[in-house]
């Protein structure tokens, strides 16, 4: 059956999503902001996308209508368009969190509007052939949910079906809201210290190239997503907070320097998390190393690797398997989930980074600014500060600017190697 597909928002995802679908022959509209017309033309025109004026117009023509708005206008938007919808019509939504999504479907879309959503998870930078895509049934006809199944099929995105939203709010609130945390802590701590980590000598090795070219991968994109994914997503907070809770019994028993409490709580966490049983990501220490933004940092010194420390400890205390949750792995999640089990399965290098946090003071500065900054975070997300959560964002991201784009695309280079690996 033939399926005409309109998007409400030609933002970064709504457009690549809208040619990919036009590439493979699906009849495609879509509408945006006045101001964004001629240029969205001059781009869309090429393949066969028509722009219409309004969001009522896409709801009226399409089978299947997708919502790719900033999710704190979601609301505003869906109250305008969606008694519109075309009867019968399947409604979805490319926000990051399902909780608030679902609940301005149900409140403003018709009773026969059905209602099947799904996550693309992964950034505009990415083709969505290969890539991961969660596909989420709420209120749905079977052949309505198989429709949506063929769609993405036809795209070849690699489709993960999770029974109802609460289930991918969770996974979520590990795999992103808690990662990009724990980056973008990194990235306030490096400009709250004044210094770029590329050529600072404690930030030399493998496992500081991935976190410094995805710490730079995740400053590159907009701040209303990471906003959102934190802050409208029930689960995050206690995540977030759980998060903030480890590093700082950790900071505290390193500032101690009680060795015996700190050991234990650190193998504690190890073994739970990585148990024999579990299938090792085993990134390769040749290809982290390859990836430097450094043209010479020096000889490199130790790091106490304190925000890993802190995510394995996380993840014990809130009974995650993070190796569960790679069902909806980002890359940054995939990264972070690599550097932790390649910092916890090497004895010799746990050791030195568990000596390195109790005793070496030259890193110590360095990680007070690193907790002094997820506190930060905890408390935007804490409040539900999403003006304050932008604001602090793109601080930082003003100061990486100049390298933003190089770590971009180096850091897509760095996905696509371990990917393979």
């Amino acid at each position: 059956m033939s399926m005409q597909i309109g998007f409400i928002g030609l933002g970064d995802m709504g457009r690549l999503y809208a040619k990919t679908f036009a590439k493979a022959g699906y009849t495609v509209c879509g509408c945006d902001l006045p101001a964004n017309r001629e240029r969205l033309e001059q781009e869309l025109d090429p393949f066969g996308i028509k722009l219409m004026d309004e969001g009522k117009d896409v709801s009226r023509v399409s089978d299947l209508i997708i919502y790719s708005v900033e999710a704190d206008k979601l609301e505003m938007v869906v109250a305008e368009c969606g008694a519109s919808t075309k009867y019968g019509a399947i409604v979805a939504g490319q926000t990051s969190v399902k909780h608030p999504e679902i609940a301005i479907f149900e409140k403003y879309l018709p009773a026969d509007a059905q209602i099947i959503t799904f996550h693309a998870m992964h950034g505009p930078g990415f083709e969505p052939k290969g890539q991961k895509l969660i596909l989420i049934p709420h209120r749905n006809e079977k052949d309505a949910y198989q429709r949506m199944f063929d769609l993405f099929t036809s795209i070849e995105t690699d489709i993960v079906e999770i029974a109802d939203y609460h289930e991918h709010d969770k996974i979520v609130a590990d795999t992103q809201a808690v990662t990009h945390v724990g980056f973008e802590s990194m990235g306030t701590a490096w400009k709250a210290a004044g210094f770029f980590p590329w050529e600072n000598a404690s930030y030399a090795g493998g496992i500081d190239n991935v976190k410094i070219l995805t710490t730079l991968r995740i400053f590159s994109y907009k701040a209303h997503v990471y906003a959102g994914l934190a802050i409208l997503n029930p689960y995050a907070r206690q995540h977030v907070k759980q998060y903030a809770n480890s590093e700082s019994a950790l900071f505290k028993l390193m500032i101690k320097e009680e060795e015996q409490a700190f050991r234990e709580r650190i193998y504690k966490a190890r073994d739970f998390v990585f148990h024999e049983s579990r299938k090792p990501i085993m990134f390769n220490d040749a290809i982290m190393r390859e990836f430097s933004l450094a043209k010479n940092a020096g000889h490199q010194k130790p790091n106490s690797h304190l925000s890993i420390l802190s995510m394995v400890d996380a993840w014990y205390h809130l009974a995650v398997n993070p190796y569960d949750n790679l069902i909806c792995q980002t890359p940054p999640f995939r990264l972070r989930l690599g550097i932790a089990e390649y910092l916890f399965k090497n004895e010799e290098l746990l050791e030195e980074s568990i000596q390195t946090a109790l005793y070496d003071k030259t890193i110590r500065g360095d990680d007070l600014e690193f907790h002094s900054a997820v506190r930060e975070w905890s408390a935007i997300i804490g409040y539900g500060d999403m003006e304050g959560y932008k604001k602090h964002f793109n601080e930082v991201q003003a100061f990486f600017q100049g390298r933003l784009e190089e770590g971009n695309k180096q850091s897509a280079e760095l996905i696509r190697r371990l990917m393979m690996g």
